[in-house]
């Protein structure tokens, strides 16, 4: 992504967060969280090599599956096969002020991706509500997304991401610039979520249900930052595992 592309994205961000505001008015933009820079311990190349071995293997095994999802939904609902979403990813402002900086300008955490999932609702279902939270039961999940969504399997095409770079196998789940915008003014600490890279899986995913409420967010928060102090190769790998119980007994899907 170049830095007007960048630019771009940030500017779309600011534009999605002004719905939040809860007097319908447009809500302030978030102030720059203020963080100690960056310095990637030694470890980190060990779990990104981790991370990318297991997401290659796992892409070769599901590519069969694949295969077959995308055929489900091309024939059971009209739209695209992939949906394509931008969501907030790593902070990388590991050195000082520049000016000509476009995050330090328009300040979204994180630098913007697009992360890629199996369609599993039907075509503008966000038009009238804008970004929201998968309730249970939701009426805009096709009767193939539902299924997807029970086994995780929509979520397939994120191993693209991680070996793109934009996610690792393990890390706090990236969120979308308007809700990371109002997030970031109601949760204490929830900047520093975007200090490591975004996961597929994570601590919260696997010890904590679905998201529903603010209250559920902040608890998952608490877990993201305990990954975050904890990290290693061996957290990464037994989370890893510990997601294959999580998927089988579909715990937490919507």
């Amino acid at each position: 992504m170049t830095e007007s592309e960048a630019a771009d994205g940030y500017a779309r961000a600011e534009s999605w967060a002004a719905s939040w505001g809860d007097d319908g008015e447009a809500a302030p933009r978030p102030n720059l969280t203020l963080l100690q820079p960056s310095r990637p311990p030694a470890h980190d190349g060990a779990r990104r090599a981790l991370n990318v071995v297991v997401a290659s293997v796992l892409l070769l095994i599901a590519a069969p599956v694949a295969l077959v999802i995308a055929i489900l939904v091309r024939l059971t609902s009209r739209g695209p096969i992939l949906y394509r979403q931008t969501r907030v990813g790593l902070d990388q402002r590991h050195t000082g002020m520049r000016r000509d900086d476009p995050r330090r300008r328009q300040d979204l955490g994180g630098l913007p991706f697009t992360m890629y999932k199996f369609r599993t609702m039907g075509v503008d279902a966000e038009k009238g509500s804008g970004p929201v939270w998968a309730a249970k039961d939701d009426p805009r999940v096709t009767p193939i997304g539902r299924l997807l969504r029970q086994y995780r399997l929509d979520e397939l095409p994120q191993l693209w991401n991680v070996l793109a770079g934009d996610m690792n196998l393990v890390g706090p789940r990236p969120e979308r610039p308007a809700i990371v915008a109002r997030l970031r003014r109601e949760i204490p600490q929830y900047q520093q979520r975007h200090r490591t890279l975004p996961g597929i899986t994570g601590r919260a995913q696997v010890n904590l249900e679905y998201d529903a409420s603010l209250a559920d967010v902040r608890l998952k928060v608490q877990h993201d930052l305990e990954y975050i102090r904890c990290a290693s190769t061996w957290e990464d790998a037994r989370i890893m595992v510990r997601t294959i119980p999580v998927i089988l007994f579909r715990r937490g899907s919507r």
